[in-house]
């Protein structure tokens, strides 16, 4: 999951890491850039993650979304910022724009807090549906992240279809 976004003007107040805002303060915020901003989100799949490995499915889902995003823009940007060390340019064939590496980006640059926002609120919500369809790994809390409540589950109900065969838990279990 990742998402790019080109903030307007003025930007909506109280950008910031999403990980430090609280719910109800990343869905206000997501209405807002989705409403005042472009944006763009890249959503990779549990079958392309393990045939691509996390790492570059992580470059595919930035060049999904910036691609969305110039699509919604119908220009291309001057300069991609990215949250990390890395970016995708010379890791990903899809991937054509400029771009700049930004540690800890998310809390310094607020177009980054805006699209860490959309990619938060995003796959939370993916979470709290998987929940529906799959009860007892606790995934309208934990989100997917590998709680103890979540590998308890796994180790009792075995994998779903949204597991990744290559996380590490899974694969031990396919082993035993």
């Amino acid at each position: 999951m990742a998402a790019a976004v080109v903030l307007c003007k003025p930007r909506p107040a109280g950008l910031d890491d999403s990980k430090v805002l609280t719910a109800a303060r990343r869905e206000k915020l997501e209405a807002s850039i989705k409403a005042r901003c472009a944006w763009g989100i890249g959503v990779v799949d549990v079958e392309a993650i393990d045939r691509l490995n996390i790492f570059q499915a992580t470059m595919l889902a930035m060049a999904q979304a910036v691609g969305r995003l110039c699509h919604c823009l119908d220009a291309e940007p001057g300069e991609v910022l990215v949250d990390g060390n890395l970016t995708p340019a010379g890791r990903h064939e899809e991937w054509r724009w400029n771009a700049r590496a930004v540690v800890g980006g998310d809390a310094l640059e607020p177009c980054i807090s805006a699209a860490s926002i959309l990619a938060k609120t995003y796959r939370d919500r993916l979470m709290v549906e998987a929940a529906r369809d799959h009860p007892g790994f606790g995934w309208e809390r934990n989100k997917g992240y590998g709680t103890k409540e979540h590998l308890e589950a796994l180790r009792r109900n075995g994998p779903t279809p949204l597991h990744r065969r290559s996380f590490a838990p899974v694969a031990q279990l396919t082993l035993l």
